[in-house]
């Protein structure tokens, strides 16, 4: 992919105790309505699957999908060519990827592909390449659309006069350190050495879609030139438009941009099935990891073969569902492994059939092993039950259907129909799918398991240690030791091209605005408020119920007391064991999730509107009657040891946690923002302080509900009471988090984490702000950020990814909590560039705006092109629901986004200045690096900086078998 989005650090799931003096019983009307209710069975939830789309092809080959979806003013441009990974022959590994990259540079009559569409308005601008594809997705405002196919066709047709020597290795630059970045993670060779041991030599699907290091180094421009003629003709794309578009006006459009655009080549079909193995393999390798990971693999036949909705629907009974048979067995049974899961990952004309074991520290692993075996071929010999299959296939449906919420995107309509028609020739393939897993019984099942998986397995295990391999080394085609490539020059002299026909781009025309939904409001019997924004595009809601607490309330009790508390929510009601309600919510096709953040503790539910009351049934028992059994208190404490462990292992958790505790001090904002606490804390909590924390946090009277999606007040508050309005609060008076703690002084300095054999170091860097999140009037702050890190265009971003090559990809966020916020800096980058880029960082944070100020392209940007964009980012349930809650706990009026356009465009480029003047500037950050000490310590002198090094802290002993 060539953008990463840099995620947050993700953290542990967490649950709530409620004490007898604090817990309502559901009323005997509801209990008895919600146990009565059935639900929709699979053959109804597949009927409300439907993307209606006409089809035409250009005489040049070109496949146009039109799907028409006015919800929005806005249209999904998915493009999808048919060449990936499986296409590269010997010496030319991660082409196809490079070339995704190269995509994004330019062409004859664009000089920058970004630029153009996100001043117009394009969320998101992306690409990725796999073994069967390399696609491209962008969402634009209807009046962006011609200006999209402009730039599209223009990359189709008219490529390769602007692929020069210098972009090239720029991005050749930035994939080396998108495969560092990868190869940094715990478990980070896993998928070379599972394809190398389950395909031999020249196998499509065998080397990585990154490719290697060497054959990276190799590409000269002329391999490239002819990889693109070879493979990028418009008769090998599949273009979807969807969203506020049809078929007769898409017709004229596409014909005008595209239809000029020459025939390629085919792309020559290769021969990729699965593979056998001759007779059983097991394999060791040694990680800087936390914890044994034991892995089964074999191959299996691609999507479309008929055995493949069994073998999918099957993997995820055995380890996909909440209530899996390894989980059943393993995890929360035996209790010898902290976390399982088994899946099909399909491709075109294969897949991988994998079952994983992340081993509880301190069991045998030769029990775990002899366990882990047990599990399967007891699946194997019984086959999964009726019931299994239909909470299995619920759940997968229920899933379908919230993804047609998107036009476009990844996951949306426009690649739905793309993959349907580049994988299987029919657009609507996914019907055929869906229909089949709706049709599955268990004998179907259990025999196609039983004829893929009884063949010889590959046992592929990562053992804590020392990492001795190198993914510099890996992901190639696999002989180059038989096979030495002939010496490259990368930078052999290409000749020179013509420029090409000129076409100029059209203008934008107008841009709606954004209508954010009209927002409803109740309050419970019991002063709960109610928040409703009703949305009809799919026939699902979801719903949060947020308490004023989050890991901020761990200043007041142990740190990791909220975390493990939350997690425990869903290990047991009065009536319901961990296992029970897992099956309950499949049943239902709901999913009922329980997280964190810094200010709030927040449980949401996420239900088909057919099966509303029983799913509100279950959130309410889940809430309100937790029973907090000694052996599941003792189970799940252990779980979150090893969860810590991870953390530990992770380069980037590492850096968050550390640079947390650095900037706030003894605020409440220190705690770790993982939920954790740490290792001392994390082993002192007793079940007792787990009960005395719900007591005193996990209650009505801090606790709101916001609802967004296809559901009337008049149908929701009934439910709503019925299922909360009898809670009522303790006479205690509610806690208050100390949010006002004084912040310790800025401090420059460096805080070096020793992490050995790091081919790339994450860079974090942060300060404390004067203000909080609920600090009215900080728009300009905000676009000040877009300007120098908070997006793809952003002037770091720019500078160390685009331009150096050294990353790949930088950002910076201000925080917006309802306490003090912070500005931060993640940057990881080539471990042998980490001082040079902390000092590029630091002279463009001091440039701006002293001697760089906001360009006129950047203000447009950042202002008309966010303007442009809003109506794409409330498309989804999920983005106006978190929406809503910002604006409330922040304490915004309801309007805020209606009215942001207009406080946009009376923010001139002096005020994004002064703002980041005024808080984005280098003095006082703290910077925190998680590397290798002997690669980035000598690089650190002549910062003008202090530096501490610290030594990785040891991962935390798991928790007593009995409590």
């Amino acid at each position: 992919m060539r953008k990463s989005p840099l995620s947050s650090v993700p953290a542990l799931a967490a649950a709530l105790f409620l004490s007898t003096s604090l817990t309502a019983p559901l009323t005997p009307a509801f209990a008895a309505a919600a146990q009565q209710a059935q639900p929709a069975s699979p053959q109804e939830l597949v009927s409300k699957v439907d993307i209606p789309y006409e089809k035409f092809v250009l005489p040049n080959g070109l496949t146009t999908i039109i799907h028409t979806d006015r919800k929005a003013p806005i249209v999904a441009v998915t493009v999808y060519y048919k060449v990936g990974s499986k296409n590269e022959p010997r010496g030319h590994t991660g082409f196809a990827h490079l070339y995704e990259h190269l995509f994004f540079g330019g062409s004859a009559n664009v000089p920058n592909y970004d630029i153009p569409l996100e001043a117009a308005g394009s969320t998101p601008t992306n690409g990725s390449t796999w073994y069967d594809r390399t696609n491209y997705v962008e969402t634009v405002p209807t009046g962006a659309l011609d200006l999209a196919l402009f730039m599209e066709s223009d990359r189709m047709g008219h490529l390769l006069p602007a692929v020069t020597q210098d972009k090239l290795d720029k991005q050749r630059g930035v994939v080396q350190n998108e495969k560092r970045q990868g190869d940094n993670q715990p478990y980070g060779l896993y998928d070379y050495f599972q394809s190398e041991g389950l395909l031999p030599v020249g196998h499509p699907y065998r080397h990585s879609t990154i490719g290697s290091m060497a054959d990276l180094d190799a590409a000269t421009l002329t391999d490239v030139r002819q990889w693109f003629t070879e493979h990028y003709g418009p008769n090998n794309v599949v273009l979807v438009l969807s969203g506020d578009i049809d078929a007769a006006t898409a017709r004229p459009k596409v014909e005008k941009w595209f239809g000029d655009i020459p025939r390629g080549p085919d792309v020559a079909p290769v021969k990729a099935g699965p593979v056998t193995l001759p007779a059983p393999v097991s394999r060791d390798i040694t990680d800087q990891v936390p914890v044994l990971r034991l892995t089964r693999n074999w191959t299996a036949p691609g999507l479309n073969d008929p055995d493949t909705p069994a073998l999918n629907v099957g993997m995820y009974i055995l380890g996909g569902l909440a209530s899996s048979r390894l989980d059943n067995a393993l995890v929360r049974g035996q209790e010898l492994a902290v976390s399982t899961t088994a899946y099909d990952q399909v491709f075109q004309q294969l897949s991988f059939l994998t079952m994983v074991m992340n081993v509880k520290p301190g069991v045998d692993r030769a029990l775990a092993e002899k366990a882990f075996g047990k599990v399967l071929a007891d699946y194997l010999r019984d086959g999964p039950t009726e019931d299994e299959v239909r909470r299995a296939v619920t759940t997968l449906l229920s899933g379908e259907i919230g993804g047609l919420e998107r036009v476009g995107g990844f996951s949306g309509k426009g690649s739905t129909l793309a993959e349907g028609q580049v994988y299987s020739n029919d657009p609507a393939h996914y019907k055929k799918d869906l229909e089949a897993m709706a049709a599955l019984t268990p004998e179907r099942i259990k025999a196609a398991l039983n004829k893929w998986l009884s063949r010889p397995v590959y046992a592929l295990n990562v053992v804590p240690g020392k990492r001795t391999a190198s993914g510099d080394q890996m992901g190639g085609w696999g002989d180059e030791a038989d096979h030495p490539a002939p010496p490259a020059d990368p930078h052999a002299k290409a000749p020179a091209l013509a420029a090409g026909p000129a076409r100029t781009a059209p203008p934008v025309q107008p841009v709606s605005a954004l209508k954010f939904p009209a927002i409803e409001h109740a309050t419970l019997s019991n002063g709960i408020p109610v928040t409703l924004a009703r949305r009809t595009a799919v026939p699902k809601l979801v719903m949060t119920v947020d308490f004023d607490a989050g890991y901020a309330a761990d200043a007041l009790d142990t740190p990791g007391t909220q975390g493990l508390m939350l997690s425990l929510l869903d290990q047991g009601t009065a009536t319901r064991n961990a296992t029970q309600i897992a099956e309950a919510q499949e049943r239902l096709g709901a999913s009922i999730d329980i997280d964190a953040s810094r200010d709030d503790s927040t449980v949401t539910l996420s239900a088909l509107t057919d099966n509303l009351a029983p799913s509100l049934a279950l959130t309410a028992d889940l809430i309100l009657h937790p029973a907090f059994k000694p052996a599941d208190f003792t189970r799940v404490k252990a779980q979150a040891q090893a969860a810590l462990a991870q953390t530990f292992s992770s380069p980037r958790a590492l850096a968050s946690r550390t640079l947390d505790a650095a900037i706030y001090g003894k605020h409440p904002y220190a705690q770790p923002g993982d939920g954790l606490g740490n290792a001392q804390s994390l082993a002192a909590l007793t079940p007792a302080n787990i009960r005395a924390a719900h007591d005193e946090w996990m209650r009505p009277d801090l606790a709101s509900i916001t609802v967004v999606g296809d559901v009337t007040m008049a149908q929701l508050k009934p439910l709503l009471e019925q299922a909360f309005g009898g809670w009522k609060a303790p006479e205690a008076k509610a806690p208050v988090k100390p949010l006002d703690t004084a912040t310790p002084p800025a401090k420059a300095r460096v805080i070096l984490i020793d992490r050995p054999n790091s081919p790339q170091s994450v860079i974090m860097a942060g300060r404390v702000l004067p203000l909080t999140g609920r600090t009215p009037g900080e728009e300009p702050l905000e676009l000040a950020n877009d300007v120098l890190g908070g997006d793809f265009l952003s002037r770091l971003n720019l500078d160390i990814r685009e331009e150096k090559g050294w990353s790949y990809g930088v950002r910076t966020g201000v925080s917006q909590p309802t306490g003090p916020s912070a500005v931060q800096l993640i940057a990881p980058v080539q471990a042998d560039r980490t001082g040079d880029t902390i000092k590029a960082v630091t002279a463009d944070m001091a440039a701006f705006p002293a001697t760089q100020p906001v360009s006129a392209e950047e203000l447009q940007r950042v202002t008309e092109g966010a303007i442009r964009g809003m109506p794409n980012q409330f498309e989804t349930n999920a983005s106006v629901l978190s929406a809503i809650r910002k604006n409330a706990r922040l304490g915004r009026p309801e309007d805020y986004y209606a009215t942001l356009a207009g406080k946009y465009r009376t923010i001139g480029a002096k005020a994004i200045g002064a703002a980041a003047a005024q808080y984005l500037q280098p003095t006082g950050l703290t910077f925190v690096i998680v590397g290798d000490r002997k690669v980035v310590e000598p690089q650190l002198q002549g910062l003008g900086l202090p530096v501490e090094v610290r030594e990785a802290p040891a991962a935390p002993e798991a928790a007593p078998e009995k409590e």
